[in-house]
């Protein structure tokens, strides 16, 4: 996203311009950023049973178009057009205004793209909470709904000249608006929707952890320029944000996987993909304000609390499919606390020193961030569910549930068994009788 402090002091400057090298970094980590989203797929398809998959990661894909569509005609006006404390004004709405002029130094078309690619991921990371039951159109229209209602404002509030930024509040790329939104929103759907009818009653294995561990491989490639391109220009900004994005998940998948291994005696996939991702996390609101050294001790930290938290709520009846709440909620938690110790003012002289460099202030600064925004977004979260619940059914009955999800919403099967076990009619929604099998005869002369 944007350093809110630097980006006012770029728009601030006269008549600014466009600076090549920054553009051309700008374009590459705006297409670095949209790839998160296909890689979510991948590392969320990958944890749930094959007869969910293609949905999983429909779910993932079809952000990728109400999302972006959404952004660009009204969300963006909302979340970072000139407005008051808690909401940007209507100065772009449609994409009014919106034109090859400068926007601190690349062009306003490009920074609108590029805030673009985090709205569509932000709201695809709530899908991994409601995986296996949620049906298609009720999400779709969620989604959109939680877009405009509550990743804007939030957005708004941290990066647009809302509430938060004027009190200094650290989010170099979106540990609060981002992470702690999705993961707060996340848990509260899945507590609106209930659990999964075989939860808690047989195990629920994931069906493919090289697709996860795929997905986590290129959700860390796309990472670079989530953080990185947060400096919005090529300079040394950028650079320090890159390298902490480097470091951080690897402190985070060292500690992870000794856990692991010391608790279960042995070091899990699944379990080095969600430290990876855990790392991630944690490093985003700080990537641009803490030094190198800060990071790998933030990346270390971070693995502690989401470990946790995943063991803890396994013993629960909260079912948080994919743990979201524990990878982003908590990750983003802490990630956004961490900040207002290890940042310093050296590194970023837009930021500011944070507990350990002399300024304790800033950690409540941080608190107060994230707290506020976690309780709007689950109040809104459990507002606009319980909306939609009013005038369509939200999840799967039981009988289609077992079937799996990717039958009943999209009439098609990842892996195909035979020659077409299910037959799927534009008349009938769901048919479970097998294809009648042919009687061979012998042939005539």
């Amino acid at each position: 996203m944007t350093i809110p402090l630097l980006l006012a002091l770029q728009d601030a400057a006269p008549a600014p311009a466009i600076v090549p090298a920054d553009t051309a970094w700008m374009l590459v980590s705006t297409a670095l950023v949209l790839l998160m989203t296909p890689a979510l797929a991948f590392f969320y398809g990958g944890l749930v049973r094959n007869k969910n998959s293609l949905n999983t990661m429909m779910m993932s894909f079809v952000a990728l178009g109400v999302v972006g569509v959404t952004w660009a005609v009204a969300a963006y006006s909302l979340a970072l057009a000139e407005g008051g404390p808690l909401l940007g004004g209507l100065g772009y709405l449609g994409l009014n205004g919106v034109g090859t002029e400068a926007k601190g130094t690349i062009p306003h078309v490009l920074f609108m793209a590029y805030q673009g690619t985090f709205a569509i991921i932000t709201a695809a990371l709530i899908s991994g909470a409601v995986v296996e039951r949620m049906r298609f159109g009720p999400y779709v229209a969620f989604i959109v709904l939680w877009t405009l209602f509550v990743y804007a404002p939030v957005a708004h509030w941290v990066w647009g000249g809302g509430w938060l930024m004027s009190r200094g509040v650290l989010d170099f790329a979106g540990g609060t608006v981002v992470h702690i939104n999705a993961g707060v929103s996340a848990l509260v759907a899945a507590l609106v929707l209930g659990s999964r009818k075989d939860y808690g009653r047989q195990a629920v294995l994931p069906h493919n952890v090289p697709f996860t561990l795929l997905g986590a491989g290129l959700l860390w490639f796309g990472w670079f320029g989530f953080n990185g391109g947060s400096a919005l220009a090529a300079n040394e900004l950028a650079a320090l944000a890159f390298t902490n994005t480097f470091l951080a998940p690897m402190a985070t998948l060292v500690v992870w996987t000794l856990i692991d291994y010391f608790r279960t005696g042995r070091a899990t996939a699944v379990g080095a993909a969600t430290g990876i991702v855990v790392g991630l996390v944690a490093i985003t609101p700080a990537a641009g304000f803490v030094s190198p050294s800060g990071a790998l001790l933030l990346g270390a930290i971070a693995a502690l609390p989401s470990y946790f938290v995943i063991a803890l709520r396994s013993r629960t009846r909260i079912d948080d499919s994919l743990d979201v709440f524990a990878g982003h909620g908590i990750g983003g938690l802490t990630g956004a606390l961490l900040t207002g110790v290890l940042a310093q003012k050296v590194w970023n002289s837009a930021g500011n020193d944070g507990l350990l460099y002399g300024n304790p202030g800033q950690l409540g600064v941080q608190a107060l961030g994230a707290v506020s925004s976690a309780v709007y977004a689950g109040l809104m979260t459990f507002v606009i569910l319980k909306a939609l619940g009013l005038v369509m059914s939200l999840r799967a009955v039981p009988r289609v549930e077992g079937v799996g999800m990717d039958v009943s919403q999209h009439g098609e099967e990842a892996y195909a068994s035979g020659e077409g076990s299910i037959l799927v009619h534009p008349e009938a929604p769901l048919i479970l009788e097998p294809l009648p099998t042919l009687t061979p005869h012998a042939a005539s002369r």
